[in-house]
């Protein structure tokens, strides 16, 4: 990913906090001798060292993924800046976001247990606290059927870069401006980006 050196994320905790709290992530690897990907949650260990997830079976990609080295992209917050929010007219439109790429190696799990501890994990990261369902409460016969009809891996994780892109090549009284702007903003993404944006310039006048 080409990263410019005033995007560049260095702080290496914010990066597994955007992995863990945008977590739905983009899995390439290749399948054929082409490019495949898939939409899938990964789930970063308590050591930040593995990824886990699970295919479903049809899904070709798992059949020749075991030892490819992979990228898994996590896609944070992003919205557009027009220039028309600028002091100038000398301007073009941008994109600002933030994002965190993962690469490693993939390792399939064969043990049941494994398997079935990552999907726990899963459940009791995405189910709210107040939530009546539990994994273990599920009839162990219907979800042993369920269980085959995935295949789980884990990714060893070799690399981490990330990137954010909140307008710091711009000047203060710009970035003031753009965040004003996204912060009349109904849309989410707008609003966290507003809030990223605010921290950064705290952080700058922190140093």
């Amino acid at each position: 990913m080409y990263i410019p050196k005033y995007f560049k994320i260095t702080d290496e905790k914010m990066a597994h906090d955007v992995i863990k709290e945008h977590s739905f992530a983009t899995l390439f690897s290749q399948h054929n001798g082409m490019p495949f990907a898939t939409h899938l949650p990964l789930i970063l260990n308590k050591e930040n060292s593995y990824l886990y997830g699970h295919f479903a079976r049809p899904n070709p990609q798992w059949q020749d993924i075991k030892n490819q080295t992979v990228l898994a992209i996590f896609h944070g917050p992003h919205c557009y800046i027009s220039p028309s929010w600028y002091e100038t007219n000398k301007a073009v439109p941008t994109w600002n976001y933030v994002t965190v790429h993962v690469y490693g190696e993939v390792e399939l799990l064969e043990d049941d247990n494994e398997l079935l501890g990552s999907l726990h994990d899963m459940v009791l990261k995405y189910e709210i606290p107040e939530s009546t369902y539990r994994l273990e409460d599920v009839d162990a016969e219907f979800l042993a059927g369920m269980n085959k009809g995935v295949q789980g891996f884990k990714i060893k994780i070799n690399r981490i870069e990330g990137k954010v892109k909140l307008s710091q090549n711009h000047s203060l009284q710009r970035q003031e401006l753009v965040i004003n702007q996204l912060e009349q903003k109904a849309n989410t993404d707008e609003q966290q980006i507003a809030k990223l944006m605010k921290a950064n310039i705290k952080n700058l006048d922190v140093q």
